[in-house]
Formats: C-alpha cells, structure tokens, sequence
C-alpha cells in the first residue's frame, strides 16, 4: 500500500471493516432492535447476549489501543464541549420509536437491504435526509435554537458535565447482565458475532487514530463505526461527488453493503418480504421511522451503535444516557405495537438448546 496516500489507505480499510462487520451481522442477524423483539415475541435472549457480548469487547478492546497508542478519545463527538443531555435524551427517544415502527435500526436496514429487503431502502433515504437536514440543513434551524444548542439546556447539562464512566464498574455490570441473559456458559459460543464486531470498534479508533495520525494530505477525524450520520453523508457523496470527499465513515458504509450482500449470497437462510406482505401500512412505517431515526440519530449524537457500541467504548456517560433512551422507547413502543398485533417476526432467534414452545 506504499503507493497510496494514508487518506486512501485509511479509506480503503474502512470499506474492509465494513465488508467484514456486514458478513458478520448478516450471519447472525445482529440487531439492537431484533433482541428486543426477541424478548417481547419469544422470551429470547440469544441476539440480545450478543449486543451486550459487543458492547463488553468493544470497551476493552478501545481500551486496550487507546492505552497502547495514546489515543485520546475525549477528542471523539461524544466528548463534546457544552454537552446536553436533554437533546441526546429527546433524541435517543425519537430513535426508539423510529426503530421500533421501521423494524430496524440504521445498521440493521444496510444489511436487510443488501439481503433484497426493498422497503429498508425507503429507510436508508429518509434516515440520510433527516440525518442532513438535522446537520445541516432545514430540521437544524427549527431545533438548534430550541433544543440542540439551547443555552438553558446547556447550562443544566453541565452540572453534570461530559464526564468518563469507570471501566471497572461499566465492565462488571454488563458482566452481571450477560449471566443473567445467558444463564448457561454453554451458550457463550454462539456469541461469537457479538465478539468479532466489538473488537471492530476497537479496530475503527485504531485505523483512524494511530493510521489516520500520519495523514499530511487530509485531516483524519478521530471516529468509531456509527451510521446515522454517515448514510448523510454518503447521499451527499453521491449528490455532490465533486465537491465531497471519499472519507473513512462513508467507505464503511459502502462496506457493509457489499458484506451483507456477499454474505447473504452464501446464508441463504436469511431473506425478508414477510413484514412487508402483512398489511400493515409498512410503507409509512418505514418513512416516519427513517424520519425519527434521522433526526433523533444526529440529537443523541449517534445510533444503536454509534452510541451503544463505539460511544460506550469511549466510556462516555453521554452514551450511556444515549443508549438507554433509546432501549427505553424502543421497548414501549414494541409492547405497544406487539399489543395491536403489530410486531411481526420472520425469524425465529433461540438458543440452541432450547426447544421453542411457540409457534409464529
């Protein structure tokens, strides 16, 4: 790679990360949103392990290459200078219910797209729209002012200030909430999906914080895997392409696709139209739920994984504020919908020792 600047090098291990964690989750069918539509339909806990098996190694992980390489992380978005919660709390909500009503989250509509769910492109574009316009565009002037950069809001937020959680006790208790979800340490192996795409995290601050640093061409913004913003950008890309620029976030993306479409070539298992055949209006589901995610993405300063997994690695306290308000609202508004029989399931997500006593 000798012939190429340390910006394209960085950009085309970008679109590697991508293509791996996007085979990878199309293996499995990692997914925030699904482990609690596991739970709320079949009491499963398997995909839900998976997420928190992610969140776990993907703090150790950053860990591990933050103190090696002396990468300094309060440099990320997620230790933003005049931090409120109130947005980031406003806007992991509004993210839930976008979720929860698309059936899917940022992450998890790349791979249903890549592997022929049509209606998961709908989501990608609204998400990309609202994501930009919330950015940079219509939805910031109307919320900036009014919650973004409220001052008020501001200056409560910072009673608490943009403070680091203990790895220890962050650790620990993720810990105590795998046993509790697992429950049988023979289960741990089928986590291996959960383990390969945390230590991913730790591999993105790796590319753009130890290779990114000697970039003398372009400034290489020190970044993890999130995705709200970057399918923003990459509909800049490609409506602006001569004035955009190929960047790290947008290769990952690019990535992902090509990942989950391969993948899904060979796991065949997999292939979605079922939520779509229900009647279920899944066409305006899918605009206000990219819509939701879009604006809550930019609010909560990141998505299920931009927040969950790569915001949690940093040991932000605004992540984990992030992605509770996020659990928190997708989870009523999946018992909601489950209630109005509204909740559909292709796919059923159990351990493999256990004999599923229900029927879909």
């Amino acid at each position: 790679m000798s012939d190429f600047e340390v910006f394209e090098i960085v950009n085309i291990l970008g679109f590697l990360l991508g293509l791996a964690f996007g085979a990878v989750a199309q293996k499995n069918q990692f997914c925030f949103s699904g482990s609690i539509k596991d739970y709320i339909l079949t009491k499963s806990t398997m995909r839900g392990s998976s997420v928190v098996v992610a969140m776990l190694i993907g703090i150790i992980s950053t860990f591990i290459v933050s103190s090696i390489y002396e990468l300094d992380l309060t440099q990320t978005v997620y230790y933003k200078e005049n931090i409120n919660y109130f947005a980031i709390i406003i806007g992991g909500l509004l993210f839930g219910v976008g979720m929860m009503l698309s059936d899917g989250c940022s992450n998890r509509h790349l791979i249903k797209f890549a592997q022929g769910d049509i209606n998961s492109l709908i989501v990608l574009v609204f998400i990309a729209i609202f994501g930009y316009s919330t950015a940079k565009g219509f939805m910031g002037e109307i919320l900036n002012p009014l919650i973004i950069n409220n001052e008020t809001l501001i200056n409560l937020s910072s009673y608490i200030g943009n403070v680091s959680m203990n790895i220890y006790v962050i650790s620990i208790l993720l810990l105590i909430l795998l046993y509790i979800l697992v429950k049988k340490i023979k289960r741990l192996p089928s986590l291996w999906d959960g383990v390969i795409l945390g230590l991913f995290v730790g591999a993105s601050w790796y590319i753009t914080g130890v290779i990114g640093e000697e970039s003398m061409e372009r400034v290489i913004e020190l970044t993890g895997i999130t995705f709200v913003y970057p399918a923003a950008k990459t509909m800049e890309f490609f409506t602006y392409y001569q004035i955009s620029e190929l960047t790290f976030a947008i290769s990952l993306v690019f990535g992902v696709l090509a990942g989950a479409f391969l993948m899904a070539k060979v796991n065949r298992r997999y292939s979605f139209g079922c939520t779509a055949s229900k009647g279920q209006h899944k066409v305006k589901y899918n605009i206000i739920g990219g819509s939701l995610m879009g604006t809550g993405g930019i609010m909560a300063i990141g998505c299920t994984v931009g927040q969950g997994l790569t915001g949690m690695s940093t040991l932000a306290f605004s992540s984990l504020v992030a992605i509770l308000s996020i659990f928190i609202s997708a989870t009523i508004t999946a018992l909601i919908m489950n209630k109005k029989n509204k909740l559909p399931m292709c796919f059923i997500f159990e351990w493999k020792d256990n004999t599923p006593d229900y029927q879909i």
